[in-house]
């Protein structure tokens, strides 16, 4: 039985299908309109991660994830953005970038629910997956891994410090160099390692070129689905409906 077989089928009880939501990135008034239309569809939210930082409501974004996880309706994977988040949340002297994780604690400092909204992040992000397969599909935020198709995320992976696959998930494939734009060298060279048959659903990155999800073929015949379109940083929310 492979990892996610057993949710697979209770989400088919219930659902038509998946609603899979890329990086939110505080753009709440969009992600409302994903999880609305899912709704009315019947089908399940799952969100790529980085919830959180650069848009403007953040906490109105955590409120409704929170909500869907709370409610049977949705789940979100871990992403760096949250992880960090949670961190920082936690007391660990964390760096807030003041257009990013700083946007997100003052909005939160600034709620009237902040502090219990704090709460419930600790929590919910502590309990979110770094990867979920189910069936030929595999989410994660930030990159793949053969073995993410064997081995179910840790449980911990949201609380502890990133290590096995758990950076991959998080960060993706990157390298000890900085690009001229400040962000860490990122290379794909895990897409060629998706087999035939699987199709990996990530964000993390804006790697589309004109406004639509990515799609990338691997050499093995496998592909992977990039749906970060640049939600909060000047771009725009995108999902994607996969019904059973």
């Amino acid at each position: 039985m492979t990892p996610g077989t057993a949710l697979v089928a209770r989400l088919k009880q219930g659902f038509k299908g998946l609603r899979v939501v890329g990086d939110v990135h505080g753009d709440a008034r969009a992600f409302a309109a994903a999880v609305a239309g899912a709704a009315e569809k019947r089908f399940f939210v799952l969100q790529l991660g980085d919830l959180t930082d650069r848009g403007p409501d953040n906490p109105g974004t955590l409120r409704l994830a929170f909500d869907l996880v709370e409610q049977g309706q949705g789940l979100f994977i871990l992403g760096n953005h949250d992880h960090k988040l949670r961190r920082a949340l936690g007391g660990a002297l964390v760096r807030p970038d003041p257009e990013g994780l700083g946007v997100t604690l003052a909005q939160l400092d600034a709620a009237p629910d902040g502090e219990a909204l704090k709460a419930r992040a600790m929590a919910a992000i502590g309990e979110a997956p770094a990867w979920l397969r189910l069936g030929s599909w595999l989410f994660v935020h930030g990159g793949f891994h053969p073995r993410m198709l064997r081995e179910a995320s840790p449980p911990d992976a949201g609380t502890a410090k990133p290590e096995g696959l758990v950076p991959r998930a998080l960060f993706g494939q990157v390298t000890s160099r900085t690009r001229a734009d400040g962000y860490p060298e990122r290379l794909h060279n895990w897409v060629h390692r998706i087999p035939s048959g699987i199709t990996v659903y990530c964000g993390h990155e804006l790697r589309s070129l004109d406004g639509r999800p990515y799609v990338a073929v691997s050499a093995a015949g496998g592909r992977a689905v990039f749906l970060d379109t640049g939600a909060g940083k000047g771009g725009h929310l995108s999902w994607m409906d996969l019904p059973w």
